[in-house]
């Protein structure tokens, strides 16, 4: 599998909470070395294994803290249950294949017949495989289950139906300090209202919404500094260092955490797939130049307090911005 692709969305040096849709196939994405243009929704590399423990770990802690249906149509399930299946082998490299009916999973040993109407596992088979001690005890309770325990991304259903739109589904097995039942049933003003600096965004909620579900499909970023590298990050989850009252900077254990996010839109099913792929960066190799580090300095220096204490930040600054500003001399 290859090496985890390497994004700074902190190079236009401003941190912003805005739409940033890039589209994908078309537009380059300049948060990559190569500013080359994208067109995957899935993507499995190296890291896979961690992803399927971490997903593992949270379905065994409980799915319910992590996972659920909001008035998901039939029509918006089919859709997206197909479109996950045939993309996912797709993308897979060969480790996924589907035949329209059996989902199988060279790595997990997993041989699963889906009905994608009805969104139910009908069987589901094992063999010894690579990974599949990692999920020996795992019993997928749906479709969506079985697909989101095969990639490494997280998923999200949007639908609209006469009177606005609304959160319908989540899959969310490694969220950034946030619960997804939280978010399930709630309009897109509602899932975002929490999220400092969200206001302008908010604004054009309506036209969003639109673009996502028959303008797209999207790809944007999100990011932030963590003080570990665990993908999953729920408030129920054990805590760790990442946040914790007690936690100080230390350069050898910060995290660059960038979030690849995907939105494939629907528009027969008035819904959308928003898909969440998190990417943990040790921080002295997301700022490898000066530029890098400068650009990293500047746009922490543009949140403002309520962006520095939704990101959890206030008790790392005071040191990281120090350590940026000489690291970023000790480059040159």
């Amino acid at each position: 599998m290859l090496q985890p692709t390497l994004y700074r969305p902190f190079l236009s040096g401003r941190y912003e909470v805005a739409a940033g849709l890039f589209r994908l196939g078309v537009q380059p994405i300049p948060w990559r070395d190569d500013g080359a243009v994208e067109a995957h929704t899935f993507a499995f590399d190296e890291t896979y294994p961690a992803f399927v423990a971490s997903k593992a770990a949270a379905h065994r802690r409980g799915l319910h803290e992590y996972a659920g249906e909001a008035n998901l149509t039939p029509d918006l399930r089919l859709a997206t249950l197909s479109f996950l299946a045939t993309t996912i082998a797709a993308e897979s490299g060969g480790v996924v294949t589907w035949d329209g009916e059996r989902l199988h999973n060279a790595l997990l040993g997993w041989t699963v017949h889906l009905d994608l109407r009805r969104g139910t596992v009908e069987h589901l088979s094992r063999v010894p495989a690579p990974l599949s001690e990692l999920l020996a005890d795992i019993h997928p309770v749906n479709a969506l289950d079985v697909l989101g325990l095969n990639i490494q991304e997280d998923l999200a259903l949007i639908a609209r139906g006469p009177t606005g739109d609304w959160l319908a589904a989540t899959h969310v097995l490694n969220p950034q300090h946030w619960d997804p039942r939280d978010k399930l049933g709630r309009d897109f003003l509602g899932v975002h209202a929490p999220v400092a600096g969200s206001g302008p965004m908010n604004a054009t909620a309506p036209r969003l919404v639109d673009a996502v579900i028959s303008r797209g499909p999207f790809v944007r970023f999100a990011w932030g500094i963590a003080m570990s590298d665990r993908l999953d990050h729920h408030p129920a989850a054990p805590p760790d260092a990442d946040r914790h009252a007690q936690t100080r900077f230390d350069p050898t254990g910060a995290f660059l955490r960038v979030e690849r996010q995907t939105l494939t839109g629907f528009p027969h099913a008035q819904g959308a797939l928003f898909t969440i792929r998190p990417y943990t960066y040790p921080l002295l190799e997301a700022v490898a130049s000066p530029v890098h580090a400068t650009a990293l300095t500047q746009a922490l220096r543009s949140m403002t307090p309520e962006q520095v204490a939704y990101k959890g930040l206030n008790g790392l600054i005071p040191d990281l911005l120090p350590w940026l500003d000489a690291h970023a001399g000790t480059l040159f």
